[in-house]
């Protein structure tokens, strides 16, 4: 009965509280705690609302100013622990295994993305709507991956003639298959249109074809790196953890500059900090990650045995002399870089400077949405999406860099047998070792 007079009452000016005692305004000064716990309570919320005011007119806080932040470093630093030693020991199964791990995340990264757009709502009344994202989410992987790897899949299959055609012709005929699968998902998109729901469904249609072109774009450029070697996509990917690493470690401690308004978060002193230590893990970890043919050597096909190969000149160290006085002062007078070290400052330039970007793009997004993270699934850190942002970014130039300035210093007489043995059948292998032939007596002649 007292507790329903007291909410009755309020807190008014001239209300009187349980003990009797007048609660007209208080003084602006007075800090103390309220006595009775309905005042307590409503004194709670005046101030969570009163730091809530305050955390949008600065833009959010600082790391370094944050009361909670150990115990937001400790459940950080736990997820981060257990991701690099997953995926230490995936990059360790091989080439195959990592694309597989590639692959899962990219189903996380739709799922995460398609339920950002959905309205429960709208889908009691679409029954069937979110199977036919994940219908073209599929047609789009077999799309990407056949052109990725049927070349792989062709040399793996060596032995069984069915399996042998059976491959080729799903090889041969590998866009028609795919064109199907995606004008039969148009043909069922145009039957499901249901009136008063037009314009959400082809909001949903256009905003999973977003999702394709985002996550399937970096994603062929990750598997190609991959298959090009291991180091392509292990040496981009660690220097990107180690920015993100070390950005929050800086802006943790030192953190007092913000930097972007769209990341509060993120300061200059972390920026820069974080900088400074990828350009040097780039050049450190190339030198010891370029020594291990596992991860430098190609994978021709989709097998997961051991690889042995000649590294090429870019792994092969080159040693140069150390001045005079060095000797003195450090027990060295010669030093060995990799040549491949050279290529390594420029992803971890990008790395440092450009490919954060990708992450404030993402925090726009997510603001545009009126979110804090794109999923829940990784403790510390939000979703699989929230990790990706500029992996992503690092993906694409990463093989745009090694297409453009690596290749052409790698090719090598053994690399182009094993594409012709590879890919050409007997009769065309036979006509180009004549016509070769050919062109080489007909040079010798002239010179001569």
């Amino acid at each position: 009965m007292v507790q329903r007079l007291v909410l009755r009452l309020g807190c008014g000016p001239a209300s009187v509280d349980v003990c009797g005692k007048h609660t007209g305004p208080q003084d602006n000064n007075n800090t103390s705690t309220p006595s009775t716990p309905i005042a307590r309570l409503r004194h709670r919320r005046r101030s969570s609302e009163a730091v809530g005011e305050a955390s949008k007119e600065n833009g959010g806080r600082l790391l370094v100013n944050d009361q909670n932040k150990y115990k937001s470093m400790w459940i950080r630093a736990q997820s981060t622990i257990w991701m690099i030693g997953s995926f230490a020991l995936v990059v360790y199964m091989g080439h195959l295994y990592i694309t597989a791990m590639v692959v899962v995340i990219q189903i996380y990264m739709a799922k995460e993305l398609f339920n950002l757009l959905r309205k429960a709502n709208e889908d009691r009344q679409l029954p069937g709507f979110r199977l036919l994202n994940w219908h073209f989410f599929f047609t789009a992987m077999l799309f990407v991956y056949g052109r990725i790897l049927s070349q792989r899949l062709y040399n793996t299959v060596t032995s069984g003639k069915f399996l042998f055609q059976l491959v080729s012709n799903l090889i041969k005929y590998h866009m028609v298959i795919c064109y199907s699968l995606y004008i039969s998902g148009f043909m069922w998109f145009i039957l499901t249109l249901k009136k008063k729901m037009y314009k959400y469904q082809f909001g949903q249609y256009a905003w999973t074809h977003m999702i394709l072109i985002v996550v399937f774009t970096q994603s062929s450029f990750t598997v190609a790196n991959i298959f090009e070697g291991i180091f392509w996509f292990l040496l981009p990917a660690t220097l990107i953890v180690i920015n993100d690493i070390f950005a929050y470690i800086c802006g943790f401690f030192f953190g007092k500059t913000p930097l972007i308004k769209l990341s509060p978060k993120k300061t200059w002193e972390g920026f820069i900090g974080a900088s400074v230590t990828t350009m040097i893990s780039a050049f450190v970890l190339a030198n010891i990650m370029g020594r291990f043919q596992w991860l430098t050597c190609p994978r021709k096909d989709l097998s997961t045995g051991w690889l042995q190969c000649d590294p090429g000149p870019l792994f092969k160290p080159e040693y140069y002399t150390l001045p005079e006085w060095f000797p003195h002062w450090f027990p060295w007078k010669e030093i060995s870089i990799l040549p491949v070290q050279w290529h390594a400052l420029c992803l971890g330039l990008f790395a440092s400077i450009i490919a954060p970007f990708g992450g404030f793009f993402a925090s726009g997004f997510k603001r545009a949405f009126k979110i804090k993270d794109f999923g829940d699934s990784i403790p510390g850190h939000g979703g699989i999406t929230d990790r990706m942002d500029c992996q992503m970014v690092m993906a694409v130039f990463a093989y745009i860099y090694h297409q453009s300035f690596v290749v052409p210093e790698s090719v090598s007489v053994d690399m182009l047998m094993e594409q012709i043995m590879g890919s050409l059948p007997f009769e065309q292998q036979y006509a180009l070792y004549t016509r070769l032939g050919e062109m080489i007596q007909r040079r010798v002649t002239g010179h001569s």
